[in-house]
C-alpha cells in the first residue's frame, strides 16, 4: 500500500504483517524469560482481541481505558480498539482512585483494559462514581481466581470470543480498520495535570503518524532499531516512539519484566534507540557516582582521569569534529578502560540514539552522557503537538538549547516571550473543554505552549522556564527556578530541588535526598540510621548538602548573569515529593502552586533569619491510607560567591 493510504495505526499493522511478517515485533520478559511475537503473530493476537470486544459489545466511538504497566497485551488492546472505531484512554498505572475516577468518568470510558488485579481492584472501588464503565478485561489472572463480577473478562477468554467471531464473520477485521481514516480521533491523552485537572488532548492519526514519520525521517530510523517500553503508557511520549514509531517504522519494541528490573532488562537487549526523561537520566549519573564512590583509590583515579579526558575529547569525537591523534588515542584508552564498560553496565552497548523530553535537563548532566559516545540529544515539544517541535541535529548538539524547528514546524515569540507554533500534529481539542481549547489554540492554528523561549542567532530555541514560573528578584535579576534545581540535581545526593526566589531578596531551596545513594554513602561513613527522616536530618548529611549546594553556587558565579541567583539558605525536606500527595505530578514536574501553598511556613522560615522550622503536613502511604508526618527541620546558610568579572 502507498504511504498516503497508511493513515491509521491498524493499517500500518497490517501492513508489517505483510511486508515483514517474520521480523520481531515485540518482547516481553516474563519469569525471567524473553517471549517474542512477530509482526504476523502481532496482527493475529489483535484481530483475536478486536473481535471479543466487539463481540462483547464494542462500538465505533467508544472509549476504552488502558490501564497498567508496558505489556504487549496492553499495546494489542491500544490497536484492537483503534480498528474496531474505538478510542483509547491510557491511564497512569499508579493513579490513585481519585485521579482515575475523574479520566474514566471524564472521558466516559465504556470499556477498561487492565494489567493485573491492583488495576482491577482499584477499578472496582471506583466503578459506582462511574457510570458509563460497562466492561472490564485484564491480562493477569493471577488472585483474581474468586472475582464473580459478570462484567470482569479475562483477556485470553476475549481473545477466544474473538476467534469464534472471526469464524463467523469473515474478513470483519480488515472491513472495520478500513473505515478508519486519517483525520479521525486515534487517541486521548490526559497532560499531568501541573496547574489543576488533567486536560484529554484529543490527537488524530494525521498528527500522529506525520509527525512520526518526519521524525523517523529525520533521524534515519529504521526496522532494525530497538528500544525499551518502560515508560508510563499514559505518557504521549510513549505512545509516540515506542506504539507509533514502531508501528510506521517496523523495529521492535522490548517490555521489561517490572519497573524494578529496568535496568538489568535494559543491559539485556542493549537498545539501538532509547528515550527517557530527565529522572531516569539523573537516576543513571547517581547510580554511576555511588559506584564509584564504592569503588578502590586506585579506580577511582583512573575513573577521574579518563572523565576529564571525555569531557575535552568526546563530544568532538561524536560529532565528528577535528580530534588530534593523541586525543584519539588517549580517548581509545579511555573508552577500553572507562567509557566502553560504563556504557555496557548501563545497557548502552548497542546505543545509536538517545533523547530526553518532558523537562529541561542539566547542561552536566547531558554533556557526561554525550562525552561518554552517548548520542544523546534534547527533544522540545508537548502532548499538544504530538511529541515534538524541535530536534537536534547528530552534529549540532548543545546542552543549553532544543536545537532547531523540526520539519513542518512553525514557532514564533510573542511579545512575552511565550512560545507558539504550529505543526502537522497540533491536536484536535481538548476533550470536552471547549473554553480551554480557545484559551490555548488560536483560530489560525497558533498554540500557546506556556513555554518562555528566545531563540539564538543562527534559530536554536532555547528554552528558559514555564513562562509562569519565570520571575524576577528583588533587584530585577531574571529568575529561573528550573535552571537552578537542574544544577542542584546534578549532584548524586540530591534526587529533587525546589528553587524560590520570585519578589524576594535572594534564591532559596527545599531539597530532597536521594535516599538509596545517601544510605549508601552514610553505610560508608559508620553513620547509622532509623530511615528517611532520621537520615535527612543528620547534621552530617546537612554538611554534605551544604557542600554541594556551594559547589553549585561556585559554579554559577562563573557567569555575571546567573551569579545572583546563587542559592543563599537551604533546608532538607523530611520526606520525599510524593505524586500521591499532589506535590509532583506522575511524570515528577513539581505542582509549585501546591507546594508554596503547603509548606508556605518553611518558605517563611527560609526568608525570616530563622535556624528551623516546624512542620506538620499529611502523607498518603502506599497502601492509600493516609497520617500525619512532622518534623523539626534545620535551616542551613550556604556560602556564596563573588562573580566574576565579565573580562574574566
Amino acid at each position: 500500500m502507498a504511504a498516503s493510504e497508511l493513515d491509521t495505526f491498524p493499517k500500518l499493522l497490517m501492513n508489517n504483517a505483510k511486508v515483514r511478517p517474520d521480523k520481531d515485533a515485540m518482547r516481553e520478559k516474563d519469569l525471567g524469560i524473553w517471549q517474542t511475537w512477530t509482526w504476523s503473530q502481532v496482527l493475529d493476537e489483535v484481530q483475536a482481541l478486536a473481535g471479543g470486544l466487539k463481540a462483547l459489545g464494542l462500538e465505533r466511538g467508544d472509549k476504552v481505558a488502558i490501564i497498567g504497566d508496558n505489556r504487549p497485551q496492553l499495546y494489542w488492546a491500544v490497536c484492537a480498539a483503534q480498528a474496531m472505531g474505538a478510542v483509547p484512554v491510557p491511564l497512569y498505572q499508579d493513579s490513585v482512585g481519585e485521579e482515575m475516577q475523574y479520566v474514566l468518568d471524564h472521558a466516559e470510558v465504556r470499556f477498561a483494559v487492565v494489567e493485573n488485579q491492583e488495576q482491577v481492584d482499584k477499578v472496582l472501588e471506583i466503578k459506582d462514581q462511574v457510570p458509563s464503565l460497562e466492561v472490564m478485561v485484564y491480562d493477569d489472572p493471577r488472585g483474581l481466581r474468586s472475582y464473580a463480577e459478570p462484567f470482569l473478562h479475562a483477556l485470553t477468554s476475549v481473545q477466544e470470543k474473538g476467534r469464534e467471531y472471526a469464524r463467523q464473520h469473515s474478513g470483519f477485521f480488515e472491513q472495520e480498520a478500513a473505515q478508519g481514516k486519517g483525520e479521525d480521533l486515534s487517541i486521548i491523552v490526559y497532560t499531568s495535570g501541573t496547574t489543576g485537572r488533567p486536560k484529554g488532548v484529543m490527537l488524530s492519526y494525521n498528527n500522529l503518524i506525520e509527525t512520526g514519520r518526519l521524525a523517523i525521517k529525520f533521524d534515519n530510523i529504521t526496522e532494525n532499531d530497538e528500544t525499551l517500553a518502560y515508560l508510563p503508557m499514559a505518557w504521549v511520549g510513549d505512545h509516540f516512539i515506542t506504539y507509533g514509531e514502531s508501528l510506521i517504522s517496523g523495529f521492535c519494541i522490548n517490555c521489561p519484566e517490572s519497573p524494578e528490573t529496568v535496568m538489568t532488562d535494559l543491559r539485556e537487549i542493549g537498545p539501538t534507540y532509547f528515550f527517557a526523561p530527565p529522572r531516569i537520566w539523573e537516576n543513571l549519573i547517581t547510580s554511576v557516582m555511588v559506584r564509584m564512590e564504592n569503588a578502590s583509590r586506585l579506580k577511582r583515579a583512573v575513573f577521574n582521569h579518563f572523565m576529564k579526558v571525555s569531557r575535552k575529547v568526546g563530544v568532538r569525537l561524536l560529532e565528528g569534529k577535528p580530534v588530534s591523534l593523541g586525543e584519539r588515542l588517549h580517548y581509545a584508552l579511555g573508552d577500553w578502560l572507562v567509557y566502553g564498560p560504563l556504557r555496557n553496565v548501563l545497557g548502552f552497548s548497542r546505543i545509536r540514539l538517545a533523547y530526553t523530553a518532558g523537562e529541561a535537563l542539566g547542561p552536566d548532566i547531558f554533556d557526561f552522557f554525550r562525552a561518554l559516545g552517548v548520542n544523546l540529544k534534547q527533544l522540545y515539544g508537548q502532548t499538544e503537538c504530538s511529541v515534538y517541535l524541535c530536534l537536534q541535529r547528530d552534529d549540532d548538539v548543545r546542552p543549553d538549547t532544543v536545537g532547531p524547528p523540526g520539519e513542518g514546524v512553525e514557532i514564533k515569540l510573542d511579545e512575552r516571550g511565550e512560545v507558539l507554533f504550529r505543526s502537522p500534529g497540533v491536536f484536535m481539542a481538548y476533550y470536552k473543554n471547549e473554553e480551554a481549547t480557545r484559551d490555548t489554540k488560536t483560530e489560525d492554528g497558533w498554540v500557546h505552549s506556556g513555554d518562555a523561549g528566545m531563540f539564538t542567532e543562527d534559530g536554536h530555541l532555547r528554552i528558559i522556564d514555564r513562562a509562569k514560573d519565570v520571575g524576577r528578584l528583588n533587584n530585577g535579576t531574571l529568575f529561573s527556578p528550573k535552571f537552578v534545581e537542574n544544577k542542584l540535581k546534578f549532584h548524586p545526593h540530591i534526587k529533587e530541588a525546589v528553587a524560590f526566589g520570585h519578589e524576594k531578596d535572594f534564591v532559596t531551596a527545599f531539597i530532597n535526598i536521594d535516599f538509596e545513594a545517601l544510605s549508601n554513602w552514610a553505610e560508608r561513613q559508620n553513620i547509622s540510621f532509623t530511615g528517611y527522616v532520621d537520615l535527612a536530618g543528620r547534621k552530617e548529611v546537612y554538611d554534605l548538602i551544604k557542600e554541594e549546594v556551594e559547589e553549585v553556587n561556585r559554579d554559577l558565579s562563573q557567569d555575571p548573569e546567573m551569579a545572583p541567583i546563587q542559592v543563599h539558605r537551604f533546608l532538607i525536606l523530611h520526606k520525599e515529593l510524593d505524586p500521591d500527595d499532589g506535590e509532583i505530578t506522575r511524570t515528577r514536574k513539581v505542582r509549585r502552586r501546591i507546594v508554596a501553598e503547603r509548606y508556605a511556613a518553611l518558605i517563611n522560615a527560609l526568608y525570616d533569619g530563622s535556624d528551623e522550622a516546624e512542620l506538620e503536613v499529611q502523607v498518603t502511604y502506599e497502601d492509600g491510607s493516609t497520617g500525619k508526618l512532622r518534623a523539626n527541620l534545620a535551616i542551613r546558610d550556604a556560602e556564596t560567591y563573588q562573580p566574576l568579572s565579565k573580562a574574566g
